[in-house]
């Protein structure tokens, strides 16, 4: 098969072009318009393999993205490339509107105008997965969870851009036909994710012995998603989905932010204890908490479990030690990572006289 990923040189996108990529039989094409989060040094060489291409393009581009689908004519489309970050969006949404929203409805256009000019058995295996997130319906309390039919209530400009762009992808399936999927899923974490999220930022900073910043009281809770399980959930759904469905990913896991970092404390003092016999745990400093912070998530997997016997491989407590363990052996990746773009500042605080103390979804 030939897939098209958007935003594959990202964090989650990177994964899907690793697991497409290591089944050794499908072509990919990447696109990715590399800003600070994309780097090509999360794919397989892209110089060594023939069946894996890369090009640099911004999906706001409408006619690039047209050249893109009718020289590489791609049967799966998978929609990753999005502006991700709450805290950056607080900052600057503008460029969150422009990338999910306008990017978004130019890469549906583009889709639709390639899919209705291929013969009808093409048109019928054609797909178009887009690819969201759990913060589109808002905030939980103490109990339930996200389901598949619940009303959107999204409270950053990052949740807001990316309910607008779920609702172009469905209504590009409603209005025109063409073969739409959409997933929303829960907060990833694991291997070369960029080091302004939660869990990379605490190991990275736990390591240079900087302090570790927690939000509020840190009892925020999250569904916690390893991503290459992700991934393997995207090929599924893009695959197997039925077209106009929609499949939350979740990786049954919740916890809060605070017993995360705790998690990973215990982790780095076991890896990596520190030279002066100190322990990870007293590192930990809590800094004024986000602008409208969400309380809780949790995602209801069932729909996806029950049509397609989807269900995570990794719990959270095997899912954390293998990423600790990888940045601890990828030093390289993410020194390149944070000598560069991002150094661990605070991002979103969105008031005047915030001290810096790092970022975190």
């Amino acid at each position: 098969m030939r897939f098209l990923v958007t935003g594959g040189a990202g964090f989650i996108g990177s994964a899907v072009a690793r697991l497409i990529h290591g089944a050794a039989r499908d072509h990919i094409l990447i696109v990715d318009k590399l800003t600070y989060a994309g780097n090509l040094e999360s794919l397989p060489r892209i110089d060594v393999d023939p069946k894996l291409r890369f090009v640099r393009a911004d999906i706001c581009d409408g006619p690039a993205m047209e050249r893109l689908f009718e020289e590489y004519r791609p049967e799966v489309v998978l929609h990753l490339a999005a502006e991700s970050h709450v805290d950056r969006s607080i900052d600057g949404p503008g460029a969150f509107i422009d990338t999910n929203v306008v990017g978004t409805g130019v890469l549906l256009g583009a889709a639709l105008g390639y899919w209705r000019q291929l013969g009808e058995r093409d048109r019928t295996t054609f797909r178009f997965h887009h690819v969201s997130t759990d913060e589109v319906y808002g905030s939980l309390g103490a109990d339930g969870a996200f389901s598949e039919g619940d009303p959107y209530r999204p409270n950053s400009p990052y949740a807001a851009s990316k309910a607008a762009s779920d609702h172009l992808a469905r209504a590009w399936h409603t209005t025109y036909g063409l073969p739409v999927v959409v997933t929303n899923c829960s907060n990833n974490y694991g291997p070369y994710q960029f080091p302004e999220k939660l869990i990379p930022l605490m190991i990275l900073n736990a390591l240079e012995g900087r302090p570790l910043p927690v939000y509020g009281t840190g009892a925020n809770v999250r569904d916690w998603l390893y991503v290459e399980d992700h991934a393997r959930a995207l090929l599924l759904v893009a695959n197997e989905g039925n077209v106009g469905e929609t499949y939350n990913i979740g990786g049954n896991a919740e916890c809060s932010n605070l017993e995360i970092v705790h998690y990973l404390c215990d982790l780095i003092d076991e890896f990596a204890p520190r030279p002066d016999g100190g322990q990870c745990g007293d590192l930990v400093a809590f800094v004024a908490d986000r602008p409208g912070h969400d309380f809780r998530y949790a995602i209801n997997s069932a729909k996806l479990k029950n049509a397609l016997g989807w269900t995570p491989s990794e719990s959270l407590e095997s899912g954390l030690r293998r990423t600790v363990r990888w940045y601890l052996d990828n030093r390289p990746w993410w020194e390149r990572v944070r000598s560069g773009v991002y150094r661990g500042e605070r991002l979103g605080v969105a008031r005047s006289g915030e001290p810096a103390a790092g970022a975190q979804r």
